[in-house]
């Protein structure tokens, strides 16, 4: 009896341990949670979704309010710790904010993408739209450098970070849209998080998947 009790240790020891998947958010005050309870910000709403799911996967809140991808670029090195897998970028919102020049948001972008890659970490890519008013050159360069710099790189990628309030809709009216943001207009509010989760998440998941067998 003790002899086969051993053998079974021995067995079970030796059986392979599925290792928890994490990924860290690198991103700006919309991935941090502007303005909302911790539990109603993306990273902790995205959590839940990914729970819901049934995903073995841990998310790292390293969005920082205020960060263009300059800042993204600075402290993507410390991010990337020895225990991630995945990283989801999201980062451009303050560059157009403060219109800053898209061939220098281009460039940190692709930096922060190529310390990932060094470090085998998979990434998703998420867009972030210009608008009108800066010029339509000005836009096409920068709504053009995300799905370029994924192309190049073979990372995951998905077009906007507000697809979820929009994805009813090819031309949403304004007045229906601020239902989903908070008094700012920037940022969105619980219920705009909620959508936002639910159009992203399975991207993640993508993502997810593909780190965990990386």
């Amino acid at each position: 009896m003790r002899k086969a009790l051993g053998l079974i240790v021995v067995l079970f020891t030796a059986m392979p341990v599925s290792a928890q998947t994490v990924i860290a958010a690198l991103g700006d005050s919309l991935t941090q949670g502007y303005g909302l309870p911790v539990e109603d910000g993306f990273v902790p709403q995205l959590q839940r979704w990914l729970d819901a799911q049934g995903a073995d996967v841990r998310l790292i809140n390293a969005g920082v309010s205020g960060d263009t991808t300059s800042g993204g670029l600075a402290r993507v090195d410390w991010t990337l710790t020895p225990e991630v897998d995945g990283m989801i970028v999201a980062l451009g919102g303050n560059d157009l904010l403060r219109g800053l020049a898209p061939e220098q948001a281009r460039a940190n972008l692709e930096g922060i993408v190529q310390a990932a890659q060094a470090a085998d970490v998979e990434v998703l890519l998420i867009g972030m739209q210009a608008p009108g008013n800066f010029g339509a050159g000005y836009k096409a360069q920068f709504d053009a450098m995300y799905p370029e710099l994924a192309e190049t790189y073979g990372t995951g990628y998905f077009e906007s970070f507000f697809a979820g309030l929009t994805q009813d809709d090819a031309e949403p009216d304004p007045s229906a849209l601020r239902a989903w943001f908070q008094a700012d207009g920037i940022h969105p509010n619980a219920d705009g998080v909620a959508r936002i989760v639910e159009a992203i998440g399975p991207a993640v998941l993508t993502l997810a998947q593909d780190a965990a067998e990386s």
